[in-house]
Order: structure tokens, then sequence, then C-alpha cells
């Protein structure tokens, strides 16, 4: 069934099935019956990465409670990439385009990492888990990507699946081209993105010394951390991901 566009649409985290009801939670319920104005037997769509997305009816709604019944299924869940992206926090705007973009471009998983020249190295969990809910609903995005606490790159490091490629968008150039590295991955993979000013140099040679980093140029330019970010994600989807 083809999904109906103007109807609004909210990430839940219940089971999703037909015939049961959902009762949302308050700032939900507000923005549905306050914000957007919908009453009981208007419409909505639900999704969550176990169920899909399904239509779910208003059966009964107030200033600070809305219940849905759920009825149709809309979408099935989908596979996502396996593609994660870190990235040393910069300053708010753009750290708050890191996350929203990486979600819109499909990162199962968003990692700050606090390098020695990082400058902002404190997060919110629960904001940065606001912006993906959000961003997911506004991009028909079936799933929403985990996200972390900041870590240090030496713990990040040492506790590392070398199963799992970490694409190092290296300033100092050298090694494969981003494209090229994106071209030739077939499994699990990260991208790392450094912070204003760069990796020092010994964390750049930590880095190329781990058997499972991929050093990579962004071409002869240095971009800001929030333009590398959205190019690399944008080069694996094209290249390894699901814009096949």
């Amino acid at each position: 069934m083809r999904a109906d566009y103007t109807l609004s649409r909210l990430y839940v985290t219940d089971a999703i099935t037909g015939g049961v009801q959902i009762e949302l939670p308050k700032p939900q319920a507000h923005y549905i019956a306050t914000v957007m104005r919908r009453s009981e037997g208007d419409a909505v769509r639900i999704f969550n990465a176990e169920a899909g997305e399904w239509r779910a009816d208003i059966i009964a709604a107030s200033k600070k409670s809305v219940s849905l019944r759920v009825e149709t299924q809309l979408r099935a869940p989908e596979p996502m990439p396996d593609i994660w992206i870190i990235f040393a926090p910069v300053k708010r705007a753009r750290t708050d385009f890191i996350i929203e973009k990486s979600t819109e471009l499909g990162a199962a998983q968003i990692h700050p990492v606090i390098t020695a020249r990082t400058q902002f190295p404190k997060l919110r969990l629960d904001r940065m888990q606001a912006q993906v809910i959000e961003a997911a609903e506004q991009t028909e995005r079936l799933d929403i990507p985990a996200v972390f606490d900041p870590v240090k790159l030496e713990k990040m490091l040492t506790d590392w699946d070398a199963g799992r490629t970490l694409i190092f968008a290296d300033e100092a150039g050298g090694g494969q081209t981003a494209l090229e590295a994106a071209q030739g991955l077939a499994g699990p993979a990260a991208i790392l993105i450094g912070p204003q000013g760069g990796f020092t140099d010994s964390e750049r040679d930590i880095l190329k010394s781990k058997p499972f980093v991929r050093p990579v140029s962004l071409g002869p330019r240095i971009l800001r951390a929030d333009t590398a970010a959205l190019s690399m994600l944008t080069l694996y989807q094209a290249a390894s991901g699901d814009w096949r």
C-alpha cells in the first residue's frame, strides 16, 4: 500500500501490529493534538525498525493524551547499510548538522569521539536522541541510528572490532581517494572525521598503524568537519550503500 505523505509521521518504541492500541507520550500527543491540530478520526503514520511503517487512526485526543489504533502496514522493515559515523564534536550548530545529515544519509550509528584538539567535548545524549528521531521522521527512514556518549580516541581504537573497516579522513592527504575507498568496501565500515585543527601527528601515526584503518584523501582543500562527514557518507552510499 502506498503511504499518504500528507499524514504526520511518528517514531514509536511500542510493538506495532494491526489492531493494537498505542498511547503516545506527552510530547508527541502535544505535537499531534495542539501543533498539528489532529483529532479523533484523523490518521497518522507510525514506524520503527522492527515493524516498518503503519497507518494508525486517532481514537481519542486531548491536549495531553492521544490514543491510536494501528490499522494497516504501509512499508515492511528494510535493512540499512552497516555504516557508522564517528566525529569529533565541533561548534553546536555544526555538530547538529552532522547528526541530522548522518541520520538522513543512513548512518547506522553515530559516535562522538574526543581527540587532542577537540574543543567541544560535551554532548547531551538525550538531545542527540531527539535530533535523530526528528530527522528520521522527516526523511521517511524506518529506523533511527543508535547514538552514543563521547569516548576518547584511544579507547575507541583499543575496543575496535577489527572486522569493521575504519575510513580515516586524513586532512594531510595521501593514501586512497575517498571515492576509491568507498568503492572497495564489502563489509561493515565506519567513517572517522577529525576536529577543527585536525588530528595531531601522533594521533595520525597511531591511526595509520592499525590494520583496520584505511586513510583517505578528501581532495586538495581542507574541508570543515561537517562538510567532510556529509561528503564521506554521500560517497559511501553511492558506491557501496543503498543508493546503488
